[in-house]
């Protein structure tokens, strides 16, 4: 039940005598005005069909305004502002029906097609242990994937393991030196490209807590031991990491068996069959390239898909490129039948995003596929910006992050803003027990909650039933329940975005209107939640409060965070 669609609807249906095409008709909303004097809703259906007809929107909302006050009877006031919207103001007992309308599936979409999702996130390198950098991408595809389920869809959380390549020799490497190091206390090599972090360490002890090594000569023959040894370890140390923060993803596609079943080949001859690759010379890099040479490669014709310039599938060596095998990654996901993917990468991903969409609507152009960038974070303590450690390099460890503050709060303030925005991550705030703390605001409010219930005869998620509720006539509550009522519209809009931080900030307003509410209980006795001399108004507002609960639930749930019963 979304009283916005509901209304949205009721008022197109008084002016259906306007023939409009479906862009015009989608246009058009119900909305919350940005200034509460202006009303609770607001029809900007003036504005836009007026433009489409050619009629002045200020005469058309009058219009529609006249329609409205004939055919409804659910508002205290009505208003038309420039430059041609129609603002409304409910009436207490419309805003009474519909909170006695909330059931257990308030805030569920309905017509909506449901999909197989896809979405791959984290897919971290495992030559070393997840960082801050990984942080708020993992987090945003874990509660995306929590979202989409809470909507219906079928979600598969996938990561892609970057276990081939360059990187790999290097991680492989700095393991045998480290190995070299322990054994025959030989000096980790310096300037070679290799992974110095302490972490190399802990893996190369763990490897000879299992494996005895007779001969430590020959890099070459220990190499393969060495990889897979080394890239369980780190996987397993990832895997660990995420759980920690609450996420467990569904499958890892490994890149190296990508190439082992020799996809490249595959995918790169579905585009040579439609034409899409060729050899060529791309023109000179951008800036000083002063070993830049002119030769003949394959390349994909990525500017056909509105790539910037065609992208190189081989070396010099004729070795694939790293695109090639991400090539060929997707031509493995395709195949397997989603109806959507969505790839979640990193803000230095950023240059990335048109070659890969053009090779995706190369494979397949029926498929959806899109792209989503997660910004950097930068944590900050007394105003300045803050480093934890440095234990495994110039980077600082998730795990480092989660023992300081914990999962709950790194989970719900990395999504609390847009993941297209850069993110300060402020330690004083997500310490401070106050308004300030989103999070700590919103757990407060769910402790309130089961305290006041505690003490009555009623259970929190029981519903209460031969409730009066026209005994709620003060503002407060009037006010707490229209926030309430905005849980279907915030699910709807970041089901149309696929952007999460709606949820976490919305949630934080409706616990700052419970509290209020609270506060003012405290001030005024006739405004105390449990009247113990009027049993029906103690009764009307613990009724209130579990629809309260079951929006914050719903919520906490999809952000993967506790519902805390006291604090």
């Amino acid at each position: 039940m979304n009283l916005f669609e509901y209304y949205k609807n009721t008022f197109m249906s008084l002016i259906d005598y306007i023939d409009l095409n479906q862009e015009t008709k989608n246009k058009i909303s119900v909305e919350i005005p940005k200034q509460s004097l202006h009303g609770d809703i607001s029809f900007n259906a003036p504005l836009i069909i007026g433009s489409f007809i050619k009629k002045n929107p200020i005469n058309l909302a009058e219009e529609i305004k006249n329609l409205i006050l004939k055919y409804n009877d659910d508002f205290e006031k009505i208003e038309v502002a420039k430059p041609g919207f129609i603002n409304l103001k409910f009436k207490k007992k419309t805003i009474l029906n519909f909170l006695l309308k909330i059931d257990n599936n308030f805030g569920f979409l309905k017509d909506i097609n449901y999909k197989k999702i896809n979405i791959e996130f984290v897919s971290a390198n495992p030559t070393g242990p997840l960082h801050i950098g990984h942080c708020r991408g993992a987090v945003y595809g874990d509660v995306l994937s929590n979202f989409l389920k809470y909507c219906g869809h079928e979600v598969t959380k996938e990561y892609y393991v970057n276990d081939y390549g360059n990187q790999i020799i290097l991680f492989v490497k700095s393991i045998y030196f480290r190995i070299l190091e322990l054994l025959e206390q030989k000096k980790f090599p310096e300037n070679k490209g290799l992974y110095p972090g302490e972490y190399i360490i802990e893996i190369a002890k763990d490897i000879l807590k299992k494996i005895k090594f007779e001969n430590l000569k020959n890099f070459d023959e220990l190499s393969p031991i060495l990889i897979k040894n080394g890239i369980k370890i780190a996987i397993n140390s990832i895997k660990n990491d995420l759980k920690k923060l609450g996420i467990e993803h569904d499958t890892f596609v490994s890149e190296s068996n990508i190439v082992k079943n020799n996809l490249i080949i595959k995918a790169i001859k579905v585009l040579k069959l439609k034409g899409d690759i060729y050899e060529g010379i791309l023109p000179k890099p951008k800036g000083d390239i002063s070993d830049w040479e002119p030769r003949k490669q394959l390349l994909f014709k990525s500017t056909n898909y509105g790539d910037d310039i065609d992208r190189a599938l081989q070396k010099s060596n004729k070795s694939w490129t790293y695109f090639a095998n991400d090539i060929a990654y997707h031509y493995h996901k395709l195949n397997r039948n989603f109806d959507h993917y969505i790839n979640i990468l990193g803000a230095d991903h950023t240059g990335y995003i048109k070659r890969l969409c053009a090779a995706v609507n190369a494979l397949n152009s029926e498929k959806k596929f899109e792209i989503k960038i997660s910004q950097i974070v930068k944590l900050f303590k007394s105003g300045k910006p803050y480093r934890m450690s440095k234990r495994a390099g110039d980077f600082i460890l998730l795990k480092d992050l989660l023992n300081v503050v914990g999962k709950d709060e790194v989970r719900f303030m990395m999504v609390f803003r847009s993941s297209q925005s850069p993110l300060d991550f402020d330690f004083d705030v997500i310490t401070d027990r106050s308004k300030e703390n989103p999070i700590f605001y919103v757990q407060y409010a769910c402790a309130r909650l089961h305290s006041l219930f505690k003490k009555t005869n009623f259970k929190i998620e029981v519903s209460i039933d031969d409730v009066n509720l026209n005994l709620l006539r003060d503002d407060k509550e009037i006010n707490l329940i229209k926030k309430i009522l905005e849980w279907p519209r915030i699910v709807n809009l970041c089901h149309k975005n696929y952007e999460v931080h709606h949820i976490p900030y919305y949630l934080y307003e409706l616990s700052s209107e419970f509290h209020s509410f609270w506060n003012a209980g405290k001030q005024n006795e006739s405004l105390k939640i449990i009247e113990h001399s009027n049993q029906d108004i103690t009764k009307s507002r613990l009724f209130m409060l579990q629809k309260l609960f079951l929006v914050l639930k719903n919520g906490l749930n999809i952000l993967g965070v506790k519902i805390s019963k006291e604090m």
